[in-house]
């Protein structure tokens, strides 16, 4: 399984198809495994990379501070690696700030960019982001990760039909450890790229869940400032990319496309009979369990998708 070591970390990644790349960044709690119910919709057009930030997934988890600006600069080494000029970037969550401050950081190297219920500051200067980074900090200190992955399960999957999201959720971010996980949320609380965003010259679309977490208006004034295409999925909560799975891959497939985007009334959350029960069948999740340690570094277990914040 691929590995590749950056900054005295080994970084692991998956990659399928053939094309125009792309590269899928996860959210907080989770691994490039949990894209498999996109990466079917992409491969057949798309060479797409799957990276496991560091402190996720398989990849190490170092010791220390995390930022988002080192992840960023992981996966601009990743890539460099992998021989890639340039490439698409479409992030979930903490992958959205990722993949945002990967494309300030080398902008003529991102033609297009989609961010999913993700923000261009973390920092608690709202009284919603101030709680929902203390409340979860103080759910995992004194909870631990089990009970944190219960809550966290029924808030963003609370209809009687997503049982089987809750239950992956419990299970992947319940066998999160707590420590990289605890460092990856204060990385967040201390990133901010709002001054910068004069910067950015990348084709963006910002993907809005009608109820996520942090206030819908704040992502539909960023995507003015940035005159980027604005979509807001209704019904949905902040797993956008599980509750709402045709909308999430028919926005990034247009996109990517430059095609025109999805009608409102087709952005909505996955009726009772869209959710699946499980991953497809030799998905990039069963390809991300089955993955080897790199050697003496400090990995994560299997995964299957699941819910991010």
């Amino acid at each position: 399984m691929p590995y590749f070591r950056h900054d005295g970390v080994d970084l692991h990644y998956l990659e399928r198809g053939r094309g125009r790349p792309v590269v899928l960044i996860h959210g907080l709690g989770m691994c490039g495994g949990d894209w498999a119910f996109h990466v079917p919709a992409l491969e057949t057009h798309y060479r797409v990379i799957l990276p496991d930030l560091r402190g996720s997934g398989r990849s190490s988890r170092p010791r220390g501070r995390y930022s988002i600006p080192q992840f960023a600069r992981d996966m601009w080494a990743l890539l460099d690696h992998l021989g890639i000029d340039s490439a698409d970037l479409v992030g979930f969550s903490l992958g959205g700030a990722v993949a945002l401050e990967m494309s300030l950081q080398r902008p003529e190297r991102v033609p297009r960019l989609v961010t999913i219920n993700s923000l261009a500051s973390y920092r608690p200067d709202h009284w919603r982001k101030w709680l929902e980074a203390r409340v979860q900090t103080l759910l995992v200190r004194w909870g631990g990760m089990p009970r944190t992955a219960r809550l966290v399960a029924a808030r963003v999957f609370p209809e009687p039909w997503q049982a089987a999201l809750r239950e992956r959720a419990i299970t992947v971010i319940g066998a999160t450890p707590p420590r990289p996980y605890l460092a990856t949320v204060a990385a967040l609380e201390r990133w901010s790229c709002v001054r910068r965003l004069g910067r950015l010259r990348t084709r963006t679309l910002i993907v809005a869940a009608e109820h996520d977490y942090t206030p819908l208006e704040e992502k539909r004034e960023l995507a003015a400032q940035l005159g980027a295409e604005f979509v807001v999925v209704s019904g949905s909560r902040h797993g956008t990319p599980f509750d709402a799975i045709r909308a999430t891959n028919a926005c990034i497939g247009a996109f990517l496309q430059d095609a025109p985007l999805p009608a409102p009334e087709d952005c909505r959350l996955d009726t009772p009979e869209d959710v699946p029960r499980e991953p497809p069948p030799g998905s990039v999740a069963q390809e991300h369990a089955a993955a080897a340690p790199p050697g003496a570094a400090e990995v994560a277990g299997a995964s299957v998708p699941a819910r991010a914040a």
